[in-house]
């Protein structure tokens, strides 16, 4: 079933140019209102404001994270990392998983209200909820949509426990309400700096602030009193896992006042795994034999590598006086486990 009725009335509140409706749009699902913004920051990008019926979701029992639910208030991110794990939940809206992850963006505009429906629900009984596993909820779209606001209002309301994932600095706007929220409940907080290399930076995440500025963000959150923690993630083969760039990331995660940080080595999945070998055979075809060879039996680097790439970090960590998170913290976004599934890079 694809999109094709698109009467359902505007957001209010958020201007923008309605988009044609034909051709068919290419999205399984129904009633969606279509909108371009003539900015800048959104040139290219299409958005499509969705009324969800819930927006609570629950995570397969097979998985390893600790937690057991999650809200996405966005599908598809302008964060634009080539890497992103997230890229191939796109297809499932017969989208692609490259270019149309990074600029078709599907808004679930009833969120907050969904989400104080849902916590009111007999059935609910106050479990930890996790925020920016999937896609980031303070990517660009956030500045006009303000999806996020209601979301914390209702789980402070509700006093119900949640954390929070991004590398978005828009997160400082909602600081306030934060600080509210974790004066009724556990609130984690944390950022994702893979590297602190401008250069890097600019080539595999262009949609992101820079990392100096989330690290600005990490001083703001814990001069507030948060504990906050840094997924330094994902260390990237032959461009971010040597002993200089560890050194130099680990130091400015210490110095932004961090309370921990957590490696994750680079992981690649179907859709993000095409989209980063595209990436890396013209930007450093050097490099596309070794990872032939890292990558050639699944997703996942060779548990060697990954447990030597761990020790660096964690001896680095310590040197600057970072202590790791217990296992199951619920700030700790732990390493997925290696997968059987045959995987052809490049």
């Amino acid at each position: 079933m694809r999109w094709e009725n698109l009467t359902a009335p505007p957001v209010e509140g958020i201007p923008g140019r309605a988009a044609p409706a034909t051709p068919p749009l290419p999205l399984a699902l129904p009633d969606a209102v279509v909108r371009t913004f003539d900015t800048p920051d959104f040139a290219g990008m299409t958005f499509y404001e969705v009324r969800a019926k819930s927006i609570l979701n629950k995570v397969p029992g097979t998985s390893r994270v600790p937690f057991e639910w999650t809200i996405n208030p966005y599908r598809g991110c302008s964060h634009a990392c080539v890497y992103c794990f997230a890229r191939n939940t796109h297809t499932y809206l017969d989208f692609d998983s490259g270019a149309d992850f990074d600029r078709q963006v599907v808004v679930k505009v009833n969120a907050g209200e969904l989400v104080r429906r849902e916590l009111g629900a007999r059935r609910w009984r106050g479990a930890h909820v996790a925020m920016g596993t999937n896609v980031d909820c303070y990517q660009r779209a956030e500045g006009r949509y303000r999806l996020m606001p209601p979301i914390i209002e209702a789980l402070r309301d509700f006093a119900n426990p949640f954390s929070i994932l991004t590398k978005g600095t828009l997160i400082l706007r909602d600081l306030p309400l934060l600080r509210q929220a974790a004066e009724v409940t556990r609130v984690g907080v944390s950022f994702s700096v893979g590297s602190v290399d401008e250069g890097l930076w600019r080539s595999v995440e262009p949609g992101t602030p820079s990392p100096r500025r989330r690290l600005d963000a990490v001083r703001r959150f814990a001069d507030a009193g948060f504990e906050v923690g840094v997924l330094m993630a994902p260390i990237l083969p032959g461009l971010s896992d040597s002993d200089e760039s560890i050194e130099a990331t680990v130091a400015a995660i210490a110095a932004a006042g961090a309370a921990s940080v957590t490696p994750l080595p680079l992981h690649l999945r179907p859709g993000a795994l095409e989209w980063y070998a595209r990436w890396l055979t013209r930007e450093h075809p050097g490099l596309v034999p070794r990872y032939r060879e890292l990558f050639r039996v699944g997703a996942y680097a060779p548990q060697p590598y990954q447990r030597e790439l761990s020790a660096r970090v964690r001896i680095a960590a310590r040197r600057h006086g970072l202590i790791r998170p217990e296992r199951g913290d619920h700030r700790q976004m732990p390493q997925p486990p290696p997968q059987a599934e045959q995987l052809s890079l490049l």
